[in-house]
């Protein structure tokens, strides 16, 4: 894979991401988008950081108290503190990861860096969450996780870039059907429910005209992601919101954050 198919002139949402986290893996256009979208929404880099620590929480659940020992990470974006492998390993050592994101700069830097406990093993595929079908026949996905043993799906800050009312849920569906009894769904996606209604107006205005990429889902479109799966407490919840740390900041709002986040159980 090489360097030079980066096109640094679009923004990407692993990079912008990146630039909301105050990484140094970011180009002009992905700071450009990012300040635009933290103009109208000013909260972003908090909702991006909380969001990041909703990931290290719910993949602390699966190798903890749930005993997931395989995750498939979709959506990985650019390399940081706390990734899956990284939390699942420091709790379960022989734990197995697939990332899968489609920009070739994140599986430029995953391989580089993304490396496994011995015990462990990681694997990286270049493919886009809109086409399910190859992930699944992906044979690295194969060679790498197990598909008789439980899985846990990580599809965290992801699904808001699948446009649409109920647009996500096919995908999603697709993806768990090839998942067996046992397995876990861990979520997130963007929303307006908590924003006050004039800047709800402003996002509306910069959807319309393309000057944003991500899609707020509702609550009702959000938890209709986890139907058929038992959802685990405290359910659908604002993302700083579900099983926070002890250092969880007390003046932080469902406003802040405006994410919502959920863990839930096939079968």
């Amino acid at each position: 894979m090489s360097i030079d198919r980066i096109d640094t002139s679009v923004a990407h949402p692993a990079r912008r991401y990146n630039y909301w986290l105050g990484g140094k893996d970011n180009f002009a256009a992905d700071r450009a988008s990012g300040d635009a979208i933290a103009a109208a929404w000013p909260s972003a880099p908090i909702a991006a950081r909380e969001n990041r620590r909703f990931l290290g929480r719910a993949t602390r659940f699966l190798a903890g108290e749930a005993g997931i020992r395989q995750f498939l990470d979709i959506g990985t974006g650019l390399p940081t503190a706390g990734n899956t492998h990284e939390v699942a390993q420091s709790i379960a050592p022989t734990a197995r990861v697939v990332y899968v994101d489609n920009d070739p700069m994140v599986m430029v830097h995953a391989r580089a860096l993304l490396t496994s406990a011995p015990e462990g093993a990681t694997a990286y595929l270049e493919a886009d969450l809109r086409d399910p079908a190859r992930i699944l026949a992906h044979p690295d996905l194969r060679a790498t996780l197990d598909f008789t043993r439980p899985i846990g799906l990580m599809l965290v800050a992801v699904l808001h870039f699948i446009h649409g009312e109920g647009a996500g849920q096919p995908i999603v569906r697709e993806l768990l059907e090839a998942l067996p009894a046992g397995s876990y769904l861990v979520a997130s996606n963007a929303t307006k429910d908590f924003l006050p209604a004039q800047i709800a107006e402003v996002y509306d205005r910069m959807l319309a005209a393309g000057q944003t990429d991500i899609w707020p889902r509702t609550r009702a479109e959000f938890t209709a992601l986890f139907d058929g799966l038992t959802l685990v407490d405290p359910g659908v919840v604002a993302a700083h919101a579900w099983r926070p740390d002890e250092d969880l900041d007390p003046a932080l709002t469902d406003a802040d954050v405006s994410v919502y986040g959920a863990v839930g159980k096939l079968g």
